[in-house]
């Protein structure tokens, strides 16, 4: 069997050497300029930006060309720093699930009968970007992103103002090729959300059921700025008791991909403006098989969560987490230039 030498060297890096546990503090700027400092000079500049450059919100989750550099361009000390600083953005859980995506590339490079070099199918085909100086005075922020993949950080004075917005894909949602078989990377994503559907009573079905057919894709896309979608469904209030823990531990589950500074914040957002005014909203099927098209979304006045599996005879889900007023840190950095502290922009 012919193998690729650089993808078996990610693939121990990954699921051997590891990289070192590094806590889940939220000032990420040591990390990211040891990741920096250990770059030559070609690619520190093919993945560093201005802050205020347009392609920090250049963002997406379709298999494409994208600025930065990928784990083909890195040797093995670099992508090992690389991996620290993701590491410490997420959750062991966010990071098994990205590392999980990474190689569902591979699946798809059988199922779509590509050759095992194929660059369009690659699992070291993900892109490491760096906006502003990592500082722990000034803002800066980092990106990681490939196909089904979007990890968008900010951070201001040493803080982690913003990881939105997040998205996690998996294509198959559930593997049907002898590589990795059975595999499901957002099982829980789909099951929590079924036996939420499922636990509602005949009234409380029409309410949360706001169509038969689902839509083709996550309603918000890649848009910079998400948009306000009509609160649809069934209110936190209008659900019993075990029904709001299930509802509860569905949004836990997506913030629980942060790391615990960076996912208690998003929490406190949910919370600020009351749990009544959360709202559960399905489309589309009611049934748990592939075939079976199907998508929720959980709202309220600051956070929105989209789940939708359509595509490819509905085995495809796409996931993503929206701040709906601080995506890209925008409302808090906003603010802090409004309060008299200037800022200066650049040119790349």
């Amino acid at each position: 069997m012919n193998r690729n030498p650089k993808l078996f060297l990610f693939a121990i890096i990954l699921l051997v050497l590891g990289v070192p546990s590094l806590g889940n503090g939220q000032d990420l700027s040591g990390i990211a300029n040891e990741f920096i400092k250990i770059l030559p000079q070609e690619l520190k500049q093919k993945a560093s930006f201005p802050f205020d450059h347009s392609e920090r919100f250049n963002w997406h989750f379709i298999p494409r060309d994208r600025k930065g550099i990928t784990f083909h361009d890195m040797d093995e000390t670099q992508t090992k720093a690389a991996l620290a600083l993701m590491r410490a953005s997420l959750s062991k859980q966010g990071e098994e699930k990205a590392k999980a995506i990474f190689e569902l590339e591979n699946v798809l490079r059988i199922v779509e009968t590509r050759p095992p070099n194929d660059t369009y199918r690659d699992p070291l085909n993900y892109y490491f970007s760096i906006f502003g100086d990592p500082s722990t005075t000034k803002e800066w922020g980092w990106r990681l992103e490939g196909h089904h993949l979007s990890l968008n950080f900010s951070s201001l004075k040493g803080e982690l103002i913003s990881a939105t917005p997040t998205f996690f894909g998996s294509n198959p949602g559930i593997v049907q090729v002898d590589l990795h078989r059975g595999k499901q990377v957002l099982k829980k994503e789909t099951d929590m959300g079924f036996a939420l559907l499922h636990s509602l009573d005949a009234s409380q079905l029409k309410i949360a059921l706001y169509t038969d057919k689902a839509p083709g894709d996550i309603l918000t896309s890649n848009d910079r700025k998400a948009s306000l979608l009509t609160p649809k469904g069934i209110g936190y209030s209008q659900l019993t008791a075990s029904q709001k823990k299930m509802l509860e531990a569905l949004i836990h589950l997506y913030l629980d991909n942060y790391n615990t500074e960076t996912r208690d914040t998003m929490w406190q957002k949910v919370m600020s403006t009351g749990l009544d005014s959360l709202h559960f909203a399905w489309a589309g099927s009611q049934v748990n098989e592939i075939g079976q098209g199907h998508y929720y979304r959980i709202q309220c006045p600051g956070i929105l969560i989209e789940y939708d599996n359509v595509q490819n005879n509905a085995n495809h889900v796409h996931t993503v987490v929206r701040d709906l007023t601080n995506d890209f840190g925008e409302d808090i950095l906003g603010n802090h230039y409004t309060n008299g502290h200037a800022h200066i922009s650049e040119n790349n």
